[in-house]
């Protein structure tokens, strides 16, 4: 007739292979020899030895928290650019500080910033410097309009007495 072999049967026609024989003596383990007695000194550990005795590292696999990579350090400029726009915005009003202080915190954050963008990660700070840089401009900003303001009310005051 023809060479094919019989179709398959009707449950898709695979058969698990049979498990394995069972190890010799029926496949039973005994059980683990009970623990060692304790030691004579009432079941406490021996003392460490007297000063400068070695004390073995940690097991291994335990690693300390916060000991695998440093993060990027701050760039000291975005710190000065933070500092001198604080300034410059806390003394405009008495001593229009601002106006010297402002453009020296704006300049420092737009340096700051092309550092950090082109460190590539590196070099940390990139929020401090922007809020140096608005500190700076709105330090500036204040200063010179209560400057403006000052030099407004003195000549009017100067006029009208005059």
């Amino acid at each position: 007739m023809s060479d094919l072999p019989p179709p398959p049967p009707a449950g898709g026609g695979y058969t698990p292979p049979p498990p394995p024989p069972p190890p010799a003596g029926g496949g039973f383990t005994p059980p683990p020899p009970p623990p060692p007695p304790p030691p004579p000194s009432g079941g406490l550990p021996p003392a460490p030895p007297p000063s400068g005795g070695y004390v073995p590292p940690p097991p291994m696999g335990y690693t300390q928290a916060g000991a695998g990579y440093a993060g990027a350090r701050t760039d000291g400029l975005a710190i000065g650019s933070l500092i001198c726009g604080i300034l410059s915005l806390v003394c405009f009003w008495p001593l229009c500080l601002g106006i010297l202080l402002g453009p020296a915190a704006a300049i420092m954050g737009f340096i700051s910033r092309q550092r950090v963008a082109a460190s590539g990660g590196m070099v940390g700070g990139g929020g401090l410097a922007l809020a140096g840089l608005i500190l700076g401009v709105i330090g500036f900003l204040a200063s010179a309009g209560w400057a403006i303001a000052y030099i407004f009310i003195v000549s009017q005051a100067a006029s009208s007495s005059g």
